[in-house]
């Protein structure tokens, strides 16, 4: 039976399910968001309605289960409020009615039940003076996600603070799991627990930033990749945002994330509306099922990466602002020989740009270093069979640039002084008409000029006094940030097929939101593998390893001093989107054949390096690092172990293989490609002739095989092979 006349619906899909309740006509609330719940009826969903007593000393009120999605201060709720704003100071605090539901387009009523499907509320104020719209979408993968359109029906303006949706979860989540990080060492993981009162993370850097929440988690205690209820949010939008854990003194908790908005940012007039990003909700059996969650959300979006994608050269760390035609072929020729399939320009090829102080903003070849243009070296590179991708930094400009001095106007700021600079750079207001079509014009132009399919899209500063000079000064991070994301979406359907990379200052931009509109994120400046093996083992927390860009170092790397083995280099890069950022002419013959037969083991793996389902172990030191990728059937997988700081403790530590069928037996062996590890003492069971031995994924999860003795800082590859 049902509580009332209104809408329960009961959506189940991935192993997941959501109860989504409109009881008394209130705003819609998650009574229920966990593990799939077989053969839910009418009441069993009444059984899982049921209010808790009131607590002592509250508000007289008739309990709710839940919090509505947007909470309401009508309600007695004393938390974070989902709508914040007023007319001038009067109507700040809305009671909502639901006006009207539906289920994938069609209207409902009463007890509903569906698979992946998408739910629409529709609601108005009592004063008639405002409508919202709230759409809950539980996709094929298990994910949830959720977002509120605000419109204002009044002759007045309605200046809005917030829209700000959240999502319920269980008192038994008792600790967070968040990210901090800077430039160059991006996506560093921190915990605490989850207290009365409010954890918020709240980002006013104009883009993600290196240090955003990223996800933030809530689970029981100790979660960890394998084990424990985990849920998680992630707000999809590449501005200004938050994300907040909050818990009550009643016990209710939630977790939100939305857009952060600047005082004044929008202003609605009549019929005028404001829709929030997406916030993304997953929940998991340990942090691995989180992971994988999104990463099937990303595999099934419009229009999907190839997990065969080309392997990538960079000449950044190659040459930088050193633009010379003869070398910069010369980098060209050596790639295609050993096997490379993409070749990038990147920064210092247009206007006056021979170092970071000037030119940028002025996206026209460079007539001094380029007198024939880039065609000598776009043909040579499409000669060789590599594709031609170039470097754009659209939003920046220098002050000492042409644009910068034509139009002063265009530069973000919020007086009558530029903010101040970051990079030798300041901002370009794109959400000025005539700015905008300015840099659309000039990149289309050299777009439709050379035979370019990819684009490394760069932003290198924060957004700081962010303001429109033509009205006043007033915050545009909000219409900046649909700027951009309007920017990728022309460029990309005036040349359907070009693949575009977003990096920021490395990853200062990583977010489902970019993500809608690119095919591959920077995961960091730093491609040291020291650090970069924590990055992509936490970056891959959101993003699926083949939108991660993940290249092979020089044998020094630029960012850190510290010098690696090849094989540790390579070894840690295949589980990305591979690719190189060395100066080949520097390398040796040798390091050429044993980068060439890394680049034949990257391309006869790559299926299942970029398509299989990653799996992270638990239960090592910080000594070792454990992670792999499995088949989706569990045919096969690669795994690999990492030495980081010191030698392996004594007795040696066991390396248990997560994942596998239990009941399957498989080949086990370890993978050499290029030379032998340094200081590897082999276990007996690899046997003379790496044939390794055969057990079944059960013996291989529980108990595991013997590591063997290494230096630090190297990886041993292992592959599992189903017999």
């Amino acid at each position: 039976m049902l509580l009332d006349d209104g809408v329960t619906a009961a959506l189940t899909a991935g192993g997941v399910t959501v109860l989504a309740d409109t009881g008394g006509g209130r705003l819609p609330a998650l009574t229920y968001w966990g593990p799939a719940i077989p053969g839910l009826d009418a009441d069993l969903a009444a059984a899982l309605n049921t209010c808790s007593q009131p607590v002592h000393g509250t508000n007289d009120v008739e309990p709710r289960p839940r919090v509505a999605l947007l909470p309401e201060q009508r309600t007695g709720w004393a938390g974070r409020p989902g709508l914040s704003g007023s007319f001038d100071g009067t109507g700040w605090s809305a009671a909502f009615t639901v006006t009207s539901v539906t289920l994938d387009g069609a209207p409902v009523s009463g007890f509903v039940t569906a698979g992946a499907a998408t739910l629409e509320v529709h609601a108005s104020d009592e004063t008639g003076r405002l409508a919202v719209r709230v759409t809950l979408e539980l996709r094929e993968s298990g994910l949830l996600r959720v977002r509120a359109q605000l419109r204002n029906l009044a002759p007045e303006t309605y200046t809005l603070d917030s829209l700000t949706p959240a999502l319920p979860i269980p008192p038994g989540a008792v600790e967070l799991l968040d990210f901090t990080g800077r430039h160059n060492q991006e996506r560093v993981p921190q915990r605490s627990t989850l207290f009365t009162g409010a954890h918020v993370r709240e980002n006013r850097k104009g883009r993600t930033g290196a240090d955003s929440a990223y996800l933030l988690h809530a689970g029981t205690a100790g979660f960890d990749f394998a084990s424990g209820d985990v849920w998680a949010v992630h707000t999809a939008w590449s501005g200004n945002h938050l994300h907040y854990a909050e818990r009550v003194h009643t016990g209710e908790q939630l977790l939100g994330g939305g857009e952060l908005l600047l005082p004044g940012e929008i202003r609605l007039g009549t019929g005028e509306t404001y829709e929030t990003p997406w916030l993304y909700g997953a929940y998991g059996k340990g942090l691995d099922e989180v992971a994988r969650r999104f990463h099937r959300h990303l595999r099934a979006r419009e229009k999907p990466v190839s997990a065969d994608r080309p392997i990538t050269l960079n000449v950044w760390e190659a040459v930088y602002f050193d633009h010379d035609t003869e070398r910069l072929v010369d980098l060209a020729e050596r790639a295609a020989a050993i096997g490379v399939e993409r070749y990038v320009l990147d920064d210092g090829w247009f206007g006056s740009r021979r170092d970071d102080f000037s030119g940028l903003g002025d996206w026209v070849v460079s007539a001094d270093v380029w007198p024939a243009g880039l065609h000598p070296l776009v043909d040579r590179v499409r000669a060789l069979g590599m594709q031609f991708g170039l470097w754009f930094e659209p939003e920046m400009v220098n002050p000492d640039s042409d644009l910068a001095r034509a139009h002063p106007d265009w530069i973000m700021a919020a007086r009558a002084e530029w903010p101040v600079e970051s990079r030798h750079q300041q901002v370009l207001n794109l959400a000025i008409p005539a700015a905008y079509e300015h840099i659309r014009t000039q990149m289309l132009a050299i777009l439709d000029e050379y035979d370019i399919g990819y684009i490394k899209w760069d932003h290198n500063r924060d957004l700081v006094e962010a303001g429109d000079q033509t009205h006043g000064g007033r915050p545009a991070v909000h219409a900046q940030t649909l700027a951009f994301y309007r920017l990728l979406d022309e460029l990309r359907a005036a040349h359907p097929g070009l693949e575009i990379e977003s990096c920021s200052s490395g990853g200062a931009r990583v977010d489902l939101g970019v993500l809608e509109r690119t095919d591959r994120v920077w995961v960091s400046d730093n491609i040291d593998p020291h650090d970069r093996q924590r990055m992509l083992r936490w970056t891959t927390q959101l993003v699926a390893p083949e939108f991660l860009g993940s290249h092979i170092a020089s044998g020094r790397s630029h960012t850190t001093g510290r010098r690696h083995d090849l094989g540790y280099r390579a070894a840690t890069a295949i589980f990305g989107h591979l690719g190189i950022e060395w100066d080949l002419a520097e390398a040796s013959a040798g390091e050429l054949e044993e980068l060439g037969a890394w680049l034949a083991f990257y391309r006869e793996q790559r299926a299942l390096l970029l398509g299989g389902d990653v799996v992270r172990m638990d239960g090592y030191d910080d000594r070792i690092l454990v992670h792999g990728v499995l088949a989706p059937d569990r045919s096969r997988a690669l795994f690999a172990m990492v030495t980081t700081d010191s030698i392996l403790p004594d007795p040696a530590a066991r390396l248990r293989l997560r994942g596998l069928d239990p009941e399957r037996r498989y080949r086990v062996r370890p993978v050499t490609v290029g030379r032998e590890l340094s200081g590897l003492a082999p276990p007996p069971w690899w046997g003379a002739d790496r044939s390794g031995q055969i057990l079944t994924g059960a013996v291989l999860d529980q108990a595991g095989v013997a590591c063997p003795r290494l230096f630090p800082d190297q990886v041993v590859l292992y592959r599992a092979d189903a017999v």
